[in-house]
């Protein structure tokens, strides 16, 4: 799923702040200057007029250009834009004095000082800030990996172009080239990790977030290829050159460093919908950390006097879109577990790339069996009531995983995948998800685990995760679907 960039004057949120302060701080210092050391927002018109500036500078920012391309202008041009936009806020600000009839009761002189002192104090805020966002920028790791395919005479061109942008959240990591050329291994420092014919293994199994797709007018349109990206969740942007060909998924027109391109995807979410989300997980992932502390102190020596060794089990698992990272549960199986996985693989119930099997030997305390046979150990109790999970908490609060997603698989499972599976990778792994409260012991097929995490993606919503939540809840206190 891909996260849509804010858009407009909106996306320069910081400045849009900056040029508040310094306009209010401006207004404070020109008072003080002229009329002494008093409080200048204790006089009712001058209070006022402060209102006023901030409303007029919300007018500019809608009306005006005053953040367009911002990161990329020098100094010169950053004084005219911001000369300019002083001069309309302050010409606003006067036809207000005027058409109310204040002109004569607010001082001209604090005027004229608030004018200069905003010119001075924007220009030099903006000039520092925008230093401040590209060493940032620069220095800070990227969140998302990208490919490019490319013909091999546009390709350092291209890599060039998309770089070109003075914000990037993402890193290029591989170039995928259209025409065959085995000879070449590296272009602009970045590997070649792929041709028409291999570049899909490739994306299906490594760490990839986004596809940019430039094809030159001389190239067969890679339509396969498209489509192929799109089955497997993955996000592309297609220059558009190629407008005219039709996408699957859900499209719009953005920019990539010096291309205006259509890009697509599964599904897509506002950086206000994530926000929400991921303040969702953060208020979660604290509760869940502190039940996980005291679950620590009552089950952590019950683990540990059944079966010594660590009281948790960490193993590295595949996340959005590739990504590896560890994941944390309360040990629930004997050291051995995965040595001896291998020799139970013929009992394996679930059909596809997932293991699953009843009365597993592996679990702590399987052998101990209640009236009816059924195992009783403290492994298979705390699995039957999903504490095993708790400490996943801490993974949610890290970001590796959220409350709700998909089930994140284990490396072997993961090279197993085959494109159509992929998709399910295309958002971060939850604790719980479709498949989860859906009857999780009842479902045997790994395509139907599949097919509900990919209508899950696909109908995503903040309304969809918390009546998800509220499913698990019921789920586990009434003991139902647990594994």
């Amino acid at each position: 799923m891909y996260k849509k960039s804010p858009q407009g004057w909106l996306k320069h949120w910081d400045f849009i702040l900056l040029d508040i302060f310094c306009l209010q701080l401006a207004f404070v210092v020109a008072y003080l200057v002229r009329q002494g050391l008093e409080n200048p927002y204790s006089d009712q018109i001058y209070r006022t007029v402060a209102f006023v500036f901030m409303l007029c500078q919300i007018v500019v920012m809608f009306l005006g250009q005053s953040y367009q391309d911002i990161l990329k202008r020098g100094y010169y041009i950053e004084f005219t834009k911001t000369a300019k936009h002083v001069l309309m806020v302050m010409l606003l600000s006067v036809l207000y004095l005027f058409a109310t009839q204040q002109a004569v009761s607010y001082s001209r002189l604090t005027l004229f000082h608030t004018a200069f002192l905003y010119l001075c104090f924007d220009y030099v805020g903006r000039v520092w800030h925008k230093e401040y966002v590209l060493k940032k920028n620069a220095t800070k790791k990227k969140e998302k990996s990208m490919v490019v395919v490319v013909s091999l005479a546009e390709a350092k061109e291209t890599i060039e172009k998309i770089l070109s942008s003075p914000i990037q959240n993402f890193s290029i990591n591989g170039i995928a080239l259209i025409d065959d050329n085995p000879g070449v291994k590296e272009i602009a420092s970045i590997p070649v990790v792929g041709n028409m014919d291999t570049i899909s293994e490739y994306l299906c199994h490594e760490w990839v977030d986004e596809v940019f797709v430039k094809i030159s007018e001389t190239e067969p349109y890679p339509q396969k290829l498209i489509d192929e990206i799109i089955t497997m969740g993955l996000t592309v942007h297609l220059s558009l050159g190629e407008m005219e060909k039709s996408l699957s998924g859900k499209n719009f027109i953005e920019k990539i460093g010096g291309y205006s391109v259509i890009t697509s995807s599964i599904n897509t979410a506002s950086p206000k919908q994530l926000f929400y989300k991921r303040l969702m997980d953060i208020a979660g992932g604290i509760v869940g950390c502190l039940l996980t502390v005291i679950l620590i102190v009552v089950i952590g020596p019950m683990i540990y006097i059944k079966s010594p060794g660590p009281i948790f089990f960490s193993q590295v698992r595949i996340g959005k879109n590739g990504k590896k990272f560890k994941i944390y549960k309360f040990r629930s199986m004997y050291m051995d577990a995965e040595e001896r996985k291998a020799e139970l693989m013929s009992q394996n119930k679930m059909e596809g790339l997932m293991f699953k099997m009843d009365y597993d030997p592996r679990i702590i305390g399987s052998e101990k069996k209640d009236k009816n046979g059924n195992p009783k150990g403290i492994g298979n109790f705390i699995r039957k009531t999903s504490l095993d999970e708790f400490p996943q908490f801490w993974n949610v609060l890290k970001g590796d995983m959220s409350l709700v997603g998909t089930r994140p698989p284990t490396v072997d499972e993961w090279e197993k995948y085959e494109l159509h599976h992929r998709s399910r990778m295309s958002i971060k792994p939850g604790i719980t998800g479709m498949w989860q409260v859906s009857g999780r012991s009842d479902i045997t097929d790994f395509e139907e685990v599949v097919r509900l995490d990919t209508e899950y993606i696909e109908n995503w919503s903040i309304g969809l995760d918390i009546k998800i939540l509220c499913k698990t809840v019921t789920s586990v206190l009434k003991s139902e679907g647990s594994v």
